[in-house]
């Protein structure tokens, strides 16, 4: 036996029959507004970083992944930031861990990655590879993910060339995998001691809040 197809507006109108009937017309505007506005889905933003992502000498809620969670929020916006920062974390062993980080749905992915390598000595294309593979494993998982890049830069008593080389490896990765480049995640923060504790690299809560700033000028037209 063949059913008879019944259509959303039909069984809308159906609905609304019914709740006139039984409610009255108050109530059954909002039986009908419930049918047919379904909650926005709340979407997920990844950072996946070292230190300065996870807010190192920082309470959490004055890192910057905090910082512009509250923004979105203000903003209006359904989303979920999540930090997978790591302190001290490496490019490769960002990639080590990588799979457990995308166990979970993404939509925008955000990667802070490389400082560490190149405080280290470890050479500019190793960390190129190391992210690169990053990426190529986060498209594999969620082909339809919006990847952002964070750009860094190191000191230049490091030499010319080896600094020179690190921060150009940063827009060229972007290009290629067609990502979203923040050209300078520490852009008015580095090399400021009143906005970096003690240690001269990690950034205060004053100094986070810059940091949000500086990537909030970069996502918020992809939310």
């Amino acid at each position: 036996m063949t059913g008879k197809r019944i259509n959303v507006g039909q069984r809308a109108s159906f609905i609304r029959s019914a709740a006139i009937r039984r409610y009255g017309w108050f109530w059954a505007c909002l039986v009908c507004f419930a049918v047919s506005s379904p909650a926005a889905e709340t979407r997920t933003i990844v950072f996946f970083g070292d230190s300065i992502t996870a807010g190192y000498g920082l309470d959490p809620d004055e890192a910057y992944p905090a910082v512009l969670q509250r923004k979105i929020n203000e903003s209006g916006r359904s989303w979920r930031v999540v930090n997978a920062g790591l302190s001290g974390e490496t490019t490769a062993g960002g990639l080590r861990r990588l799979d457990w980080i995308l166990r979970q749905p993404v939509d925008i992915f955000v990667i802070e990655l490389g400082g560490n390598d190149g405080l280290r000595g470890i050479s500019p294309e190793a960390s190129r590879a190391n992210l690169q593979a990053m990426m190529d494993r986060i498209h594999a998982n969620y082909p339809n993910v919006v990847l952002v890049l964070a750009g860094m830069q190191l000191p230049t008593n490091l030499g010319p060339e080896h600094t020179g080389e690190f921060a150009a490896m940063y827009p060229e990765l972007a290009k290629i995998n067609q990502a979203v480049l923040i050209p300078f995640l520490l852009e008015g923060v580095g090399g400021i001691p009143a906005l970096n504790q003690a240690d001269g690299i990690h950034p205060t809560a004053e100094g986070h809040c810059v940091v949000a700033d500086n990537v909030w000028k970069v996502i918020k037209d992809l939310l």
